[in-house]
């Protein structure tokens, strides 16, 4: 009997990629996923944000199949010393686009900011942010043996005080750019301030010597701060719960586990979680806060005037409303969700399976694959590189398959694809030389039609188009 190590392994390779590699307080070098004595992959981060489940046994085999997929398909490949992630920086930037398209373009009362990574000014008591400080400034600092111990401490503090610290959330930049864009509103509330960026975070290690040790991990967040009203806060906080859990499920196989709940910080202050229902446990992948205004006042505190927005004709410090998502969960419940393990209809041996990722056309990675069949090899590839191009140029992904130089069978070729959660497929025949048709294969119905060559490039813009708008 499997137990739950398969579905654990998964969590925690998935986790380190989206997270960012593990970075050093201390200075070393940041540690990449490594292999132990049995072949299998070490992962350096935990989940964040939650506390690590047991994976039950029943998702055992699928989390397996799904990491092997990762691996071999270029989600997560390359050498034993250092993986590379190419496909899951494609997939996070199109879950990025369609996010900053839900929110931010058609949307007249909301803005794109940009802030920096880390925030200037002194550190205050009890302050646990990651600094910024000069690597070679502390060597000297430490390398300096007339120092006394209490000299040592003094300049250490000293440091520490007149550097920035690295972002934790998104928030604070947009409160900074608060002031300048109600003068722009003509301090009509309600507005937004959207941006997507790099926050980072502490991961913990259990195998390290101390405590005081901890290591930097990444994580992308797409963020909206909202202001408007005290008086209508609670209304809005409801819209944006329910535009935010609709467009999770809008790009889902399964929308049902996407769920949301009511919760409550320590303050006092109320919000919601949107979680991913994942096969260890549900984990959130979005916050939803009303934090009053006190963020504000806090921010501000000479000049609250300043910060005065119309409502009516009643001019208030608005409340403001955090909405933070987490790209990289978001990214890892996608593919859990995507996948697929299905019996071939002719036969019920597992490696014979259909194993496939079925991400919506507007995340997945790569939208179509060119191939070749039979017939004279320059001219065929020459076909492939003149569509290749035409659908570079008009914004389609392409897979140059027919650069491969090691023979595959047709049913080779598709799972191969269907694995990679290409949408389609483009086969090049010596018939293409003669009339001009192509086949085409579809990953979600496994059809295979003909089709001008000519048409293709309409054929799959209006194809991806229309996914958008559903």
């Amino acid at each position: 009997m499997r137990s739950g190590a398969a579905g654990r392994a998964c969590q925690r390779v998935c986790r380190c990629f989206f997270s960012g590699f593990g970075t050093r307080v201390d200075g070393g070098q940041p540690e990449y996923l490594r292999e132990n004595g049995s072949g299998s992959l070490v992962g350096l981060a935990e989940p964040h944000g939650s506390e690590r489940r047991e994976a039950p046994e029943s998702s055992d085999e699928g989390s397996e199949v799904l990491i092997e997929i990762c691996q071999k398909r270029r989600f997560l490949s390359g050498t034993k010393r250092k993986l590379s992630r190419d496909s899951l920086l494609k997939l996070r930037k199109n879950l990025a686009a369609e996010w900053w398209s839900s929110v931010v373009v058609f949307r007249e009362q909301v803005f794109p900011v940009d802030a920096l990574h880390h925030e200037p000014g002194p550190s205050l008591p009890g302050d646990s942010a990651f600094r910024l400080v000069s690597a070679e400034t502390l060597r000297e600092i430490l390398q300096d043996k007339e120092l006394s111990k209490e000299q040592l401490v003094a300049f250490l503090e000293n440091l520490l005080k007149t550097s920035g610290n690295l972002r934790e959330n998104l928030l604070h930049g947009a409160l900074e750019h608060y002031v300048n864009y109600l003068d722009l509103m003509n301090k009509r509330l309600p507005f937004g301030l959207a941006q997507i960026g790099v926050c980072f975070h502490p991961v913990s290690d259990t195998k390290q010597t101390s405590d005081a040790v901890k290591r930097i991990g990444e994580k992308t967040e797409a963020s909206l701060v909202w202001f408007t009203s005290s008086r209508t806060a609670s209304q809005w906080l409801d819209f944006w719960l329910r535009h935010r859990l609709l467009w999770w499920r809008k790009f889902a196989m399964s929308p049902s586990n996407f769920s949301s709940s009511d919760c409550q910080d320590e303050a006092g202050r109320k919000g919601n979680k949107l979680y991913y229902n994942f096969p260890w446990g549900k984990e959130p992948i979005e916050t939803l806060w009303n934090l009053g205004d006190q963020e504000l006042l806090h921010k501000y505190p000479e000049n609250v005037a300043q910060l005065h927005g119309r409502d009516g004709r009643k001019n208030v410090v608005p409340s403001v409303l955090s909405i933070n998502g987490d790209l990289d969960q978001g990214m890892l419940a996608y593919l859990y969700d995507s996948f697929q393990l299905t019996e071939n209809s002719f036969t019920r041996k597992k490696d014979l399976h259909r194993k496939v990722l079925k991400l919506h056309p507007c995340l997945a990675p790569i939208k179509v694959a060119l191939d070749v069949g039979r017939g004279p090899t320059v001219e065929l590839r020459q076909v492939c590189q003149g569509l290749f191009n035409e659908l570079l140029e008009n914004g389609i992904s392409v897979w140059p398959g027919y650069m491969e130089t090691v023979q595959s069978s047709l049913e080779q070729l598709y799972a191969k694809y269907d694995e990679m959660s290409i949408l389609f497929t483009v086969l090049i025949t010596e018939a293409t030389l003669e009339n001009g048709l192509i086949h085409l294969r579809s990953r979600d119905t496994t059809m295979r039609e003909m089709m001008h060559i000519s048409k293709v490039k309409d054929f799959l813009t209006k194809y991806i188009s229309s996914a958008k708008n559903v």
